[in-house]
């Protein structure tokens, strides 16, 4: 998914138009009044042009971006069924507080991850990279992963799950509908595929993430993620807004059933 690149290089246009736009207001946009007033025409220079134009279109993306809503895409199946490959989906950035672009500084506490919400979350091992799973463990918990069984304990608690058949057909996919904690949502386990398990004690400020999509997902149980810190959380994934795929470089068609599907 997305990396910081594209929120830095929005802060630094931004702040560039907006200094521009300031520099000539306080400086040099009087004495061009001065001498129209004079009967002298001088033009607006072009540089300042652009700055007026495009600061304020840029001050609005950036706080929509920052504060409110982000856009990215889904890249792999780990969180099948509930997200799919080429998924473009809205990101809650307010959801568990407000948070300075770039730096990621949170400076308004709003509210807290629960159990079950998907949450989009920068890599810890290398935080340029955003992953998005499901909210398994909280800090405090004990969240167990039987990998025979392919079945999840939280704080020695099975996690319910009922199951509906196999996906798409497929005998070797079963699919699940799992209830944890408000979220009742779909889940894939799939037959002879081996999966990490274990028992794992989530530290004071962090949280246990898994993909939807159980024995295909790289997750907290794989040791390039583990426990994800607070501070890397991005925000609360809400809805599909469209999906469109490429497949060995050519565009597919939209799958125009996914456009504004909630995510549970």
């Amino acid at each position: 998914m997305d990396s910081l690149d594209f929120a830095l290089i929005l802060v630094a246009l931004t702040t560039v138009a907006g200094v521009i736009w300031a520099i000539d207001a306080l400086f040099f946009a009087k004495a061009r009044f001065g001498a129209a007033s004079r009967g002298t025409e001088v033009s607006e220079p072009v540089l300042v042009e652009y700055a007026k134009s495009f600061f304020p279109i840029l001050l609005v993306v950036l706080v929509i971006r920052s504060f409110l809503f982000e856009p990215f895409r889904i890249p792999s199946g780990s969180m099948m069924p509930t997200l799919l490959e080429g998924d473009f989906i809205f990101v809650n950035k307010f959801a568990y507080g407000l948070r300075l672009p770039v730096l990621n500084n949170k400076f308004v506490q709003i509210g807290e991850p629960a159990h079950g919400d998907v949450v989009v979350f920068r890599l810890p091992s290398d935080p340029s990279v955003n992953y998005i799973k499901r909210v398994v463990g909280l800090p405090g918990d004990v969240v167990e992963y039987d990998p025979v069984k392919r079945r999840v304990f939280l704080n020695g608690e099975l996690v319910p799950i009922e199951l509906d058949g196999h996906y798409e057909n497929d005998a070797n996919i079963a699919l699940g509908h799992e209830q944890l904690g408000a979220h009742n949502h779909r889940v894939l386990l799939t037959e002879n595929r081996p999966s990490p398990g274990g028992k794992y004690v989530v530290p004071a400020g962090h949280y246990f993430m898994m993909g939807d999509n159980r024995d295909n997902s790289q997750d907290s149980r794989f040791p390039q993620v583990q426990f994800v810190p607070e501070g890397n959380l991005v925000g609360r994934a809400v809805g599909v807004w469209m999906n469109w795929q490429w497949i060995n470089g050519r565009p597919q068609w939209p799958q125009w059933n996914r456009i504004g599907r909630g995510i549970e």
